[in-house]
């Protein structure tokens, strides 16, 4: 993979032509559901396993049976076509039975993080207007939490287990769906439904605000999958693994509609284990799993071991893999093709890397002919270049620039932006009148650059890359350099305000096991031997616990907002860089003093 050569850009086009030519066929005005689509795998796949979950194997004829009694269920409790009932419920086949069950009967499914309480929770049913909503007995109490003002009209309870319901008034679910037909809905119900409208919602991690709940269209899940059957050459022989939450576009959309596309099982997990990630491959012949975030880098934490290659995994596709965990992986346990990717849940574009370009996010062999533009971005003032007149500049090679789409209309999927259920977020994510009038754009949020063979590689997210000592620093580099530090389990970087100081100080917080282990001094040097003077970190913040979200993303906003307070950080140990000790010294108000650095003032 180090001698990597650049294949001619009729070869990437080809290789990406194996996901494109399976949509082309599918429109937004059709009316094929994906209701539809788990019926046809009723027919001609009935006896094949759709899930394998712990000891259960549920074929697709039983998975279509358990969808039936679903909806019939959901229609005897006076639920309605266009009705949308939440679901809150943790990783287990029943989570993607009840969704798929629902559409049999025209419902629309709210995907909800189950991490969501309180104000949060109230706030994600609100913006779906549930009507119900049906939760996993081992999640009651979040919804047991909130006042009867916030709660749909009916909530219903499903158990793992069986009965199991808390002491209110709540539905059983189970005896519900236990008491209904298996035999298939009338198809009326599904009458007027088109393949573009809303299957289900999937709400957005919320980093930086309250969660949006993004529209998901029955065309948009069978995309997903067909792309990456062509993508991966997902075959007869082939399983899927699914270890993330199923509330997630990776987890609730791609791996479902790979196995619901090609006829074939997927492995569901209740959550990713590092030790068991093997074991599960190795059991069930997996040969194709989708990844996210941080998680590829766990899987390096185990000292090697003879076995590391004896498996059958053979394919990974996913996004937020970096270049050095991506290349100690395929070294240590050989899965020679790892498919990157850059986009979101809700994105109206998308880019692959199916070449095998370490580092890359993926190529636009023919730049022009695709919705994408890269603006060019002016990191100190932190907005789009303009000329004069107004117009926006495009970055060129090397030049870093924020990614946009153009939103298109027509019937097909692509282009096509589906937006949110609030009008307000979904106009607040576009860009009007950009090179001309009329038209409208995507802002991705993602600082992007491209080389000479138009491989794209992600910088940063717009808002973390930050200026220090007139020079920009990109946290996503800095992260990079400083994750070859031999200890920490997470390194997650981002800028802090200093009182009367331009730009933003680079803070770093270590995760470690033991806060004792961390070296101020050795980490101090190599940060100095690894960094540019500007880019190595002022402050670094030792924690046993990294701040990630559910889908293996770190987060920063609240990192920044607690700064280098000692009253905000909680047990959590501060350090400051002292050039002259050569190391990081404990924090405190006279090491503050001495260093010319003003008390933590940051806004809450």
């Amino acid at each position: 993979m180090d001698n990597f050569e650049v294949p001619s850009r009729e070869e990437t086009m080809g290789r990406l032509m194996r996901g494109y030519q399976r949509v082309m066929s599918y429109s937004r005005d059709g009316e094929y559901t994906v209701a539809d689509r788990l019926e046809e795998r009723a027919e001609d796949s009935a006896e094949v396993d759709f899930i394998l979950f712990e000891d259960q194997a549920i074929t697709f004829a039983q998975a279509d049976r358990h969808a039936n009694r679903i909806a019939n269920a959901a229609v005897k409790a006076g639920l309605k076509p266009g009705d949308v009932v939440a679901l809150l419920m943790l990783n287990r086949p029943e989570f993607v039975l009840t969704w798929l069950g629902l559409s049999k009967a025209g419902i629309i499914t709210a995907l909800i993080n189950t991490s969501a309480t309180d104000e949060i929770l109230a706030h994600a049913l609100d913006q779906v207007d549930a009507r119900a909503i049906i939760v996993g007995s081992e999640l009651a109490s979040s919804v047991a939490g909130l006042p009867a003002a916030d709660l749909p009209e009916m909530i219903f309870e499903q158990s793992e287990e069986g009965s199991d319901r808390s002491d209110s008034d709540w539905r059983d679910w189970n005896a519900m769906t236990s008491a209904a037909s298996e035999n298939r809905p009338d198809r009326t119900l599904r009458e007027g439904i088109e393949t573009g409208d809303p299957l289900y919602y999937i709400f957005t991690s919320g980093t930086t605000g309250l969660p949006k709940a993004a529209r998901m269209s029955n065309l948009r899940f069978i995309n997903a999958g067909e792309m990456m059957i062509g993508l991966m050459n997902f075959g007869a022989d082939d399983t899927f693994y699914c270890f993330l939450p199923l509330y997630h576009g990776a987890g609730g959309m791609v791996v479902p509609s790979v196995a619901l596309g090609a006829g074939r099982p997927f492995v569901l997990r209740r959550r990713f284990s590092t030790s068991g990630f093997w074991e599960d491959v190795r059991r069930h012949g997996i040969t194709a799993t989708y990844y996210i975030g941080e998680v590829i880098r766990y899987l390096l934490t185990p000292e090697p071991s003879p076995q590391d290659r004896n498996h059958t995994l053979r394919v990974m596709c996913g996004a937020g893999l970096r270049p050095d965990v991506w290349k100690a992986f395929q070294d240590r346990f050989g899965v020679e093709n790892i498919i990157e990717g850059l986009g979101s849940t809700e994105a109206n574009y998308g880019i692959t890397n199916v070449d095998n370009k370490i580092g890359s996010v993926g190529r636009l062999p023919y730049p022009d002919k695709t919705n994408i533009r890269i603006l060019k971005w002016d990191l100190e003032r932190e907005t789009h270049v303009r000329r004069d007149d107004g117009s926006p500049v495009e970055a060129g090679p090397n030049e870093v620039g924020e990614l946009v789409a153009e939103v298109l209309g027509g019937t097909g999927v692509s282009g096509y932006f589906e937006g949110y259920t609030s009008a307000e977020a979904t106009e607040n994510k576009l860009i009007r009148n950009l090179f001309k009038p009329g038209d409208a754009w995507f802002r991705s949020g993602d600082l992007v650059t491209f080389d000479e063979d138009d491989y794209f590689y992600f910088v940063d997210r717009v808002g973390d890359t930050f200026r220090w000592k007139s020079e920009n620093v990109a946290t996503a580099e800095v992260e990079i350099a400083l994750s070859a530090f031999s200890g920490p389990s997470t390194v997650n970087v981002y800028g802090v305000e200093i009182p009367e100081t331009e730009g933003r100080a680079g803070m770093v917080a270590l995760t470690y096991d033991d806060p004792d282990h961390f070296d101020a001094a050795s980490f101090y040097r190599f940060a100095r031997d690894k960094l540019a003077d500007y880019a190595v970190p002022v402050f670094v913040r030792i924690s046993t616990n990294a701040d990630i979200t559910t889908t293996f993303k770190l987060r920063k906003v609240e990192l920044q907002r607690e700064g280098y307070a000692p009253d905000r950080v909680g047990d959590d140990k501060l350090f400051v860089a002292d050039a002259n000790a050569g190391a990081y010294v404990p924090l405190s108000k006279e090491a503050l003093d001495r260093l010319g650095f003003a008390q933590f003032q940051g806004a809450d």
